[in-house]
């Protein structure tokens, strides 16, 4: 089969028995704890820089240590770094774990005497413990082929959503939904705080790598195969979570993981927009999604309008935007293609022709944040581009809610006071006549999304008023018009505006 982003399509990954491979979790959880096979254990056994190279993907430091670790360095061999290792060495460390019941689920392969992985398993800490996550191996170890149903592991994407999916839980626990699950790693992450936990995907490899991945941790997952929401057709959820496949290409699969059957930017159109009505009232969504950029048209307005006219609050934040050139080099690499080859350049060319053809500038990717509302539609789409250190998830109910405060508040009758959090910035340069001339000012955030705001000295002068109890908005406009000798409806609709992206980015707080 061929296609206009890839040449030829991959044939599938060698098949896994999802029943068997359940069956062997009790066992290997048994090895996993005998040798310490924990993200703290591996951590403390390999040594910072050596644990380092691990996660760059240089094997030789990594197996250079493993000699020296016993049962632990075994499996560190087996399941990271993808190599072959003795018979004897593997059956020690997997006890009681039967190799031929391994090789029989798809999760070994045996020679004559070594045995090697088919799958990556793999122990994280998503901030509750050790959590151990069953995937296709990437190849950044060994040389492998990327099957059309490859199930990706945990990547730069699924790490950004599990920082970017909220975690608070005001009440009763949430049920929760993981639209594309993948190897199941968003799932994980919602077991601390979630009341039931249903994880979906087309591909049936990934259901059965994400059942692996709940039995190992203990976990009961309801896993449902099926497209996009027709498992869970008619159900509500408090919590959707979903990395779909958002590559922006030209319609045709060649892996599930990445490519929806849907052209351009319509997988993350489709899940935007379905997403609202399987949403309990007041439940919310995290979502990752790219979209494109053309000339003549608004990002914001593109993805806004994926959005029903009602009944949905949505923050949407664009962390990056690529250009096609970038954009289709890095997914073909992501295939495990090589540029060089010339039929690859042909694939490129193709995509690339079909990006132009359709006016393409760029490609956008961030987060949709949405919350079910009865009140019509409310969007904030903005840029967040900068660096930032906190979790972002949480962040999002703070932003939908200080969104839903604005609307519901007159600005001008409301006391608010400067965030503690919250620092002014004074930049100046010299004078010609002596002194220093202050030609920037800006309010910073020092926690969350590290917001800043450029601001002028009347800006300045209003937040510097602003306190607990104090005056209003309104008043301290009215005590800046009549220090600049205007009327105060002069100043009344910047200083609503000022001050209310301050609030939306939580620079300033109402009291």
């Amino acid at each position: 089969m061929t296609d206009s982003n890839h040449r030829t399509s991959p044939p599938p990954s060698v098949p896994v028995d999802a029943d068997r491979l359940v069956d062997l979790a009790s066992t290997l959880r048994i090895a996993f704890d005998r040798a310490d096979f924990t993200a703290d254990g591996i951590l403390e056994a390999l040594g910072g820089s050596v644990h380092a190279a691990l996660g760059r993907g240089e094997p030789a430091p990594v197996r250079r240590r493993c000699g020296e670790l016993g049962q632990l360095g075994t499996l560190i061999r087996l399941f990271l770094l993808s190599d072959d290792v003795v018979i004897d060495a593997a059956t020690t460390a997997l006890a009681p774990t039967p190799l031929d019941a391994a090789v029989a689920a798809g999760l070994l392969d045996t020679g004559s005497d070594t045995v090697r992985s088919l799958l990556d398993i793999r122990p994280l800490d998503l901030g509750t413990g050790t959590r151990w996550v069953v995937s296709d191996i990437d190849g950044s170890m060994r040389d492998v082929r990327i099957g059309s149903d490859h199930v990706l592991g945990v990547g730069h994407a699924s790490l950004s959503l599990v920082r970017g999916t909220p975690t608070r839980v005001d009440g009763t626990p949430p049920t929760v939904l993981d639209l594309g699950t993948g190897c199941g790693i968003q799932a994980l992450h919602a077991a601390p705080y979630a009341l039931s936990i249903t994880a979906t995907d087309v591909s049936d490899r990934a259901i059965a790598l994400t059942r692996m991945t709940a039995a190992l941790n203990g976990l009961d997952f309801e896993t449902i195969p099926g497209s996009w929401f027709a498992p869970v057709a008619g159900r509500t959820f408090d919590r959707i979570v979903a990395n779909p496949p958002f590559v922006v290409g030209s319609g045709r699969v060649s892996h599930s993981y990445r490519d929806s059957g849907l052209d351009l930017d319509g997988a993350s159109s489709l899940v935007v927009g379905a997403a609202p009505e399987h949403l309990a009232p007041g439940g919310t969504a995290s979502l990752l999604a790219s979209w494109v950029h053309v000339d003549g048209e608004d990002w914001r307005s593109r993805v806004a309008s994926w959005l029903p006219d009602h009944g949905v609050d949505a923050w949407i934040v664009q962390r990056d935007i690529a250009d096609p050139a970038l954009y289709v080099g890095t997914w073909l690499r992501d295939g495990g293609l090589d540029l060089r080859d010339p039929a690859v350049d042909e694939t490129a060319t193709a995509w690339l022709d079909h990006l132009d053809a359709a006016g393409v500038t760029g490609v956008g990717f961030g987060f949709v944040y949405l919350r079910r509302t009865d009140r019509p539609t409310s969007v904030l789409a903005e840029d967040l581009m900068h660096g930032y250190e906190d979790p972002l998830g949480d962040e999002a109910l703070d932003v939908l809610d200080r969104v839903d405060w604005l609307r519901t508040h007159d600005l001008l009758d409301e006391c608010v006071t400067v965030a503690p959090t919250t620092a002014l910035e004074e930049v100046s340069t010299p004078d010609p006549d002596g002194g220093w001339t202050t030609v920037v000012r800006r309010v910073h955030r020092g926690d969350g999304p590290a917001w800043s705001h450029e601001i002028d000295a009347d800006g300045a002068a209003l937040l510097a008023g602003m306190r607990t109890g104090g005056l209003t908005v309104g008043d301290l406009t009215e005590l800046l018009a009549a220090a600049r000798g205007v009327d105060a409806a002069e100043l009344t609709d910047s200083v609503v505006a000022l001050v209310a992206g301050l609030v939306v980015h939580g620079l300033v707080i109402p009291t």
